[in-house]
């Protein structure tokens, strides 16, 4: 299943729009209120994308008078992402950026369990919990989703391979932006279904088992070979 939702939409105009008005490191992009005003978007979404973009390194989040939203110092990793969503509209499709991202899956995964500590447990549960949490409705367990995947493929040390799957994350959530989801795929069965196998591959990283890690990136493929979020 791929769809966008409405925190990772916003999130990926916020981040094109630095790009297209030409933003430098340190340059106020906005504040909450004026975004929230533009967009007419719930207050909830619009502090959830600003604490994904926050936590991307995207965009520092200030306090106070003359606070806001400001473009953050531009890691490497960032300076990929913003390259591979800069391919333009039309010249790439969901199934280009699924392939690049499933290529990349096992070993953004196994990297995770081999490498993870204490402290990248506690955010695995974390986010897992989340994710189970957010079978209510599809627009939540997609936000989760991401999350949790982004939450991985920080724990490897490779940063080439974090940026780009990074990167192949956002370029999926945008090509699939407003696509439409089939009802069977819209019950809470399914979604259920999809906990289950996030949770498997969790707990394999978690474990550190990497033999058990790559059965789990099989089975998140689903049978068709392609992961399905």
């Amino acid at each position: 299943m791929e769809t966008v939702s409405r925190v990772q939409a916003l999130a990926m105009d916020v981040e094109r729009s630095i790009a297209e008005r030409q933003l430098r490191p340190g340059d106020r992009i906005t504040t909450l209120e004026a975004l929230r005003a533009e967009t007419g978007l719930a207050r909830q979404t619009v502090s959830e994308a600003a604490r994904l973009l926050v936590e991307r390194e995207i965009v520092e989040l200030r306090p106070g008078r003359g606070g806001g939203l400001f473009v953050a110092p531009v890691s490497p990793v960032v300076r990929l992402r913003h390259t591979l969503l800069s391919v333009p509209k039309g010249a790439a499709t969901v199934s280009d950026a699924i392939a690049v991202r499933d290529a990349l899956e096992e070993l953004i995964d196994t990297d995770a369990a081999r490498l993870r500590t204490a402290s990248h447990i506690r955010e695995l549960r974390r986010a897992l919990g989340e994710l189970r949490r957010s079978v209510t409705g599809v627009d939540r367990f997609m936000t989760a989703n991401w999350a949790l995947h982004e939450q991985i493929a920080r724990i490897t040390g490779n940063e080439l391979a974090r940026g780009v799957y990074l990167g192949t994350l956002r370029c999926v959530a945008e090509l699939s932006a407003g696509a439409r989801i089939d009802e069977s795929e819209q019950q809470a069965g399914y979604l259920k279904h999809r906990v289950r196998v996030h949770t498997e591959l969790v707990e394999a990283i978690i474990d550190g088992d990497v033999d058990r890690t790559v059965a789990a990136v099989a089975r998140h493929r689903g049978p068709g070979g392609q992961a399905e979020g």
